[in-house]
């Protein structure tokens, strides 16, 4: 992508001999939502705090329209940013928290005053310009926190973990005005989070890191049900791993609990009778009825967990463990602990995942 809008050029940062990122490459669009999700420790709000310019690379290069940045200092970057921490000035009304930045950049008073206005109304919070942040909710100085970082009219807004102190219900509804707010105004936008739901279902793509390395980069529908490593499918959502044996590599066929399943690739090689970890979803697996050319196995009800609209089993097969997702009847109560039931699954959600 060599016209992309952010453009990551093998990208290290090295902190007393220790590598947390490790030659990265990534290419971003122009209007692009991006999310940069991994655990603590992967690396992605060092890459967010370089883009920033509040790192400086050990090496490589960060380009923002062709323009290498690296050696710009944060003021000069026109990049607005929103921290974990809403970092407003307590000791300021959120009129004058809004206007910092435009103060700073000597914008006229009356013209300061148009777009601080204009910002309140974006985020919601039209008449809230002479309350101080001791005077707001944590989701109210979020949105001001968001607000001063848009006021200056950056070119791209960077977002590290502005969620994470929010309680859930207040996260769920603030990560759908940033998404709204973020689509009006077309601005790139790099988020960073450990959520998988919340990368899941905001970003137009996701970076999966791990160590410092880019495990994979694709939109929520690919990175969920076509993970390209063991770590991508382990992170992202609930999976089951069960423990099978090749019968035949050439016809993709493996042992699962006396039952011979047909996957849609095997490793190079695979030898038949050699053990092979096979992975599929929760949703994957059902109770009822098996289809034509479906896979059923016997198991016996070993835990029973009530999700609210679903109800996660988990159901002990012959040497496996197998979770499953169903949705929640009222006029049906889930099995009790103990019982034994069929469950069913189709051969082409399983795959077998190189480490």
């Amino acid at each position: 992508m060599a016209d992309a809008f952010l453009r990551i050029d093998n990208l290290v940062k090295s902190f007393a001999g220790n590598t947390v990122v490790k030659g990265v490459n990534l290419a971003f669009e122009k209007g692009e939502f991006v999310s940069l999700l991994g655990p603590s420790g992967c690396g992605k709000t060092t890459i967010l705090r370089m883009i920033a310019g509040f790192e400086r690379p050990t090496s490589g290069q960060i380009l923002v329209e062709g323009q290498d940045i690296s050696p710009l200092p944060p003021n000069r970057r026109k990049i607005g940013m929103v921290f974990q921490a809403y970092a407003l000035f307590p000791n300021m009304n959120v009129e004058d928290n809004v206007g910092f930045g435009l103060k700073i950049a000597g914008v006229a008073r009356d013209e300061r005053r148009a777009r601080v206005e204009e910002m309140l109304k974006l985020i919601g919070l039209p008449g809230y310009g002479k309350r101080f942040p001791f005077e707001m909710s944590g989701g109210q100085q979020q949105r001001v926190a968001l607000a001063r970082a848009l006021a200056p009219k950056p070119r791209m807004l960077l977002l590290d973990e502005p969620l994470s102190a929010l309680d859930a219900k207040i996260r769920v509804s603030l990560r759908e005005e940033i998404r709204a707010i973020q689509r009006e105004l077309g601005i790139t936008t790099v988020f960073v989070t450990h959520d998988q739901e919340e990368a899941l279902s905001i970003s137009d793509r996701i970076v999966v890191l791990s160590a410092g390395n880019v495990e994979q980069v694709g939109a929520p529908f690919e990175i969920y049900n076509k993970p390209a490593t063991r770590f991508v499918a382990t992170f992202v959502g609930q999976i089951n791993t069960l423990t099978g044996r090749v019968v035949d590599g050439a016809a993709r066929t493996v042992d699962l609990d006396g039952q011979v399943v047909h996957v849609p690739a095997l490793p190079t090689g695979a030898a038949a009778g050699s053990e092979v970890a096979l992975t599929l979803r929760p949703e994957a697996v059902r109770v009822a009825g098996a289809a034509e050319g479906d896979v059923t196995l016997d198991g016996t009800v070993a835990e029973v967990a009530f999700l609210g609209s679903v109800i996660r089993l988990k159901v002990r097969l012959g040497k496996n463990n197998i979770d499953l997702d169903t949705f929640n009847d009222p006029s049906t109560p889930p099995p009790a602990l103990g019982n034994t039931i069929r469950v069913s699954l189709n051969s082409s959600d399983v795959f077998v995942l190189a480490d």
